[in-house]
């Protein structure tokens, strides 16, 4: 079953390749979606894909690559909607 999985990461995570490191992730996972930062200084994801995999991007965000100082997590899930071919970093 195709899930999506939408998360708020906050912290020192912007500036530290954290959106990068999603993308790659992302991309060795099979998911679609995407990552961008968020004005307030996080990072905002959404990914599609199986249960399973959405759980390896979902703690990932909860540590973030070297450098990230990850203070929280907003997290929610939704039935997937099928609408992402890949998944990419965009802009805000």
């Amino acid at each position: 079953m195709q899930k999506r999985l939408i998360c708020t990461i906050h912290g020192r995570v912007q500036g530290i390749g954290f959106r990068w490191s999603v993308r790659e992730l992302a991309a060795k996972l099979g998911v679609t979606g995407y990552v961008r930062n968020s004005e307030d200084g996080g990072v905002h994801v959404v990914a599609e894909g199986a249960e399973e995999t959405l759980e390896v991007l979902r703690a990932f965000c909860y540590r973030g690559p070297d450098g990230a100082k990850v203070t929280g997590v907003d997290v929610a899930e939704e039935l997937a909607t099928g609408e992402f071919t890949h998944f990419e970093i965009r802009s805000r």
